[in-house]
C-alpha cells in the first residue's frame, strides 16, 4: 500500500472513530479539505502520525475539542458579499413582508457575524419584530461566541464598508457598543435569535421556514452529503420559500434543482416553486 493510500486509510479510521464516540460526522466531507485541516492540526500540536492522533482524540477531551475546532473552521464576516444582502433587501424582503410571522433558519452560523447582519437587515426593513431567526451550528465553541455577539473591533471598519455596500440605511455603529478592543451587538438584535446546536448531517428537519441561509458550508461536503443536506433544506422550506447558498455552492445538478427557481444566479438565491 502506498503512503498516500495508507494516510487516507488512517484519516478514514480517525473520522470513523470520532463519529462512533462523539457523533460528529466528517466522513463525507471532501477528503482534500479534511486532510489539509488534520495535517495543520498535527503540525501545530507536533504530532507526527495520524495513527498517534487517534487515541489522543478518543481519550483526551481537551485534544478532541481543539481538533473539532480545527475541523470546523469557517471564514466569516459581517455582511460578507454585500451584494447578496442587497439582493435580498431588494428582491426577497417585499415577499417576506406579506407573511404575518416569518421564520428564518441560518444553518452553519459559525461565530454569528452573518446572523447579526441578517437581523440588522430585517430590523431596517421593519420585519425583525415578527421574525424568529434560528441560528444553528454543530460547533459549540463557535455557537457560544455567536450567542455572546462579541467581535474584534479591528474588523469593524471592513464590516462598516460591507454594511454600506449592502444598502444599509443607518450607521453600523447604531447596532453595537464598543468596549476596549471589542464590540458587542445590541440586545435588541439578539432577542429574536435562537441559537441552537444542530448537525446538518445527523439531525432532523427544521420545518416551515420562509428563508434558509446556509453559505459556504457545503463546499466541504462531497456530492452525496450535499444531496442529503439539500433534501433537508427542501423539506424545511415552505412552498415559495427562499434558499440562499454561498458563492461557490449551487443547486445546479442537485436532486432538488427542478423544484426551485433561480432568483439571483450570482447571489445564489433560489425560490421553491411549490
Amino acid at each position: 500500500m502506498s503512503d498516500s493510500k495508507l494516510e487516507e486509510l488512517e484519516i478514514r479510521l480517525l473520522l470513523e472513530a470520532v463519529f462512533e464516540k462523539y457523533g460528529y460526522d466528517f466522513r463525507d466531507y471532501a477528503m482534500a479539505s479534511v486532510r489539509r485541516r488534520i495535517l495543520s492540526f498535527m503540525e501545530i500540536h507536533k504530532i507526527e502520525k495520524i495513527s498517534e492522533l487517534i487515541p489522543l482524540v478518543l481519550h483526551n477531551k481537551k485534544t478532541f475539542n481543539l481538533f473539532i475546532k480545527r475541523l470546523s473552521i469557517t471564514v466569516t464576516e459581517m455582511f460578507r458579499d454585500p451584494f447578496v444582502y442587497k439582493f435580498i433587501r431588494e428582491n426577497v424582503i417585499d415577499i417576506l413582508r406579506t407573511y404575518p410571522f416569518i421564520k428564518v433558519w441560518h444553518a452553519g452560523c459559525a461565530s454569528g457575524e452573518e446572523v447579526y447582519s441578517l437581523a440588522i437587515l430585517l430590523k431596517e426593513e421593519g420585519l425583525l419584530e415578527r421574525t424568529q431567526i434560528y441560528a444553528t451550528d454543530f460547533n459549540n465553541i463557535a455557537l457560544n461566541k455567536a450567542k455572546e455577539g462579541i467581535f474584534d473591533i479591528k474588523n469593524i471598519k471592513k464590516y462598516s464598508v460591507n454594511y454600506r455596500d449592502a444598502g444599509g440605511k443607518d450607521s453600523l455603529s447604531s447596532y453595537y457598543h464598543s468596549k476596549y478592543d471589542s464590540v458587542m451587538m445590541n440586545n435588541e438584535l439578539k432577542k429574536n435569535i435562537t441559537f441552537a446546536n444542530h448537525n446538518l448531517i445527523t439531525d432532523t428537519v427544521f420545518g416551515e421556514m420562509h428563508l434558509i441561509f446556509c453559505r459556504n458550508v457545503m463546499i466541504y461536503f462531497n456530492k452525496e452529503l450535499q444531496g442529503k443536506v439539500f433534501d433537508l433544506f427542501d423539506k424545511s422550506l415552505i412552498p415559495r420559500g427562499f434558499l440562499c447558498l454561498g458563492s461557490k455552492e449551487s443547486l445546479k445538478f442537485s436532486t432538488i434543482e427542478e423544484k426551485y427557481n433561480t432568483l439571483g444566479l450570482k447571489e445564489r438565491v433560489y425560490q421553491k416553486l411549490s
